[in-house]
């Protein structure tokens, strides 16, 4: 139950992705408003994530997901009550905070609930959960905005919901509540890091960098001095546990930066809707169902660190066979790409969860894993905002020097772009002639750019391999190996 509240929380940023123009119209939103029913939601999911640790130690790991989890499904329900732009993103706000406070929760559960041999299983089922929601959210909220209507979006989580509250309040953990964490609340750290991740959010395409660099480094430095930290970042001082975050961080550009080019190059040149973009994203996902029993197996037998760089690997050579796309890709040129990267995620995942987590010590890991899950959601934040600059400030670039070779007589561009060299010689007098050309050599541009943005996010997921060997043996495999070699030489004897 509390791995479907972590679905949910996570399935809401993409199940409403595809189905946003329908909000709009409905809502009647300005265009350049409308991210804001997205964006909304990340920032208070971002800002919320960090804060597991100290909630859980005020509120208990029980109450502090029954109050996350009901107050998610009564968001969801006032959103679906919403009847203008503002109280739209009132309860997305809500929504967000709520969510984000859902998602280290299972992560955590793994650690502190479940006894090593079955700690793999526990992090699979959370892992799988984790990264199936970006996957089979377009084609979920497709349909069901085409089938019935954009509110059913929200209503999905109702039902979840109640029954994720219920079962959770039996049968988790019975522990004291400890409100008097209240007095070590620290206001002013909260409202930095607030603002330095919001800002951070924001503000790789629009608002201003030094707000969030300032914010970010005050909010470090309290924490570093302050008795009672709101967010222990001393983790980092760990060394698996900083290079498990960065594996997570850059798995998080990855993942959401996959799930994101795919449906805005075949929406916006192959003319898909989204139902029709949901189907052809669902391969990575039943890959990833299909590939989680053998990462499983892996993990157990093999060091982490050697498992995640072969994901990590595998991961950015998914990435690259798509930085090749041509305004004819679909469905079969994209299907390998898909098999590859989806068999890759688990891979990728799995271990770098363990190599954080697993020797964390108890008390710790709520905040560990609070830090953990935010480098994951805070690297797919940060990979779209980049993509989208990339896109759309390299398609001009492609667009122009598109435009330089065909007035330069270029036979294989006009071939790439499908124009008749008669066309092309009619287009510089002929008005009309002019017009017919310009989509295409945008289109191919728009193409172009998106496969520079493919390239970038493959080249940043291999540039963490040369972190790999930072990690150390974990110290839970070198118990487990000394066991081992006091039976061999038990048995001997």
């Amino acid at each position: 139950m509390m791995c479907i509240g972590m679905f949910m929380a996570i399935l809401d940023v993409q199940v409403v992705a595809t189905s946003l123009p329908t909000i709009q119209r409905a809502l009647n939103i300005a265009q350049d408003q409308m991210s804001w029913v997205q964006t909304s939601y990340l920032i208070a999911e971002i800002i919320a994530i960090p804060l597991t640790g100290y909630l859980t130690r005020a509120f208990t790991m029980r109450w502090r997901f029954v109050i996350a989890v009901s107050a998610f499904t009564l968001a969801s329900i006032a959103c679906v009550l919403s009847d203008s732009f503002e109280t739209l993103i009132l309860w997305r706000v809500v929504q967000g905070f709520s969510g984000g406070t859902l998602i280290p929760t299972v992560f955590s559960a793994v650690f502190l609930m479940f006894p090593l041999r079955l700690q793999s299983v526990a992090t699979t089922i959370a892992g799988v959960l984790a990264v199936l929601a970006p996957t089979v959210g377009p084609v979920v909220g497709g349909w069901l905005t085409e089938t019935y209507s954009w509110h059913w979006l929200f209503l999905i989580n109702v039902l979840p919901g109640v029954m994720a509250a219920a079962v959770a309040c039996v049968s988790l953990p019975k522990e004291k509540l400890n409100l008097a964490q209240a007095r070590h609340l620290d206001v002013p750290a909260l409202l930095l890091m607030a603002c330095a991740l919001a800002a951070l959010e924001i503000g790789i395409k629009e608002a201003p960098q030094p707000v969030s660099v300032l914010t970010g480094a005050i909010f470090i430095w309290r924490m570093i001095r302050s008795p009672h930290p709101l967010v222990d970042i001393r983790a980092f001082r760990d060394r698996n546990f900083a290079v498990g975050c960065l594996l997570s961080f850059v798995t998080g550009i990855g993942l959401f930066g996959s799930v994101y080019l795919m449906p805005v190059f075949l929406s916006y040149v192959r003319g898909h809707d989204a139902l029709e973009v949901g189907k052809i994203i669902l391969v990575t996902g039943v890959v990833q169902f299909v590939a989680a029993p053998i990462a499983v197996a892996a993990d157990e037998r093999l060091d982490e660190r050697y498992v995640a760089a072969f994901g990590i690997l595998l991961f950015g050579v998914g990435m690259a066979m798509s930085c090749v796309q041509t305004s004819a890709t679909d469905y079969d040129a994209m299907f390998w790409p898909q098999i590859v990267r989806g068999a890759a995620v688990m891979f990728c995942i799995l271990p770098s969860t363990r190599l954080a987590l697993a020797h964390i010590a108890k008390t710790k890991i709520p905040d560990a894993s609070g830090l953990f899950n935010l480098m994951r959601n805070l690297g797919g934040a940060i990979g779209i905002a980049i993509i989208d600059t990339i896109i759309y400030t390299r398609a001009p670039i492609h667009a122009r020097s598109l435009a330089d070779r065909l007035a330069a007589g270029d036979i294989e561009a006009a071939k790439t772009l499908g124009i008749p060299l008669d066309l092309i010689a009619r287009s510089f007098v002929e008005p009309a002639a002019r017009a017919a050309v310009a989509p295409l050599i945008d289109k191919m541009a728009f193409v172009e750019a998106i496969n520079d943005a493919w390239a970038l996010v493959a080249v940043l997921t291999l540039a963490v391999l040369v972190a790999m060997p930072l990690a150390r043996t974990p110290i839970w495999r070198l118990m487990v190996s000394i066991r081992k070699g006091r039976v061999q030489v038990r048995h001997q004897r």
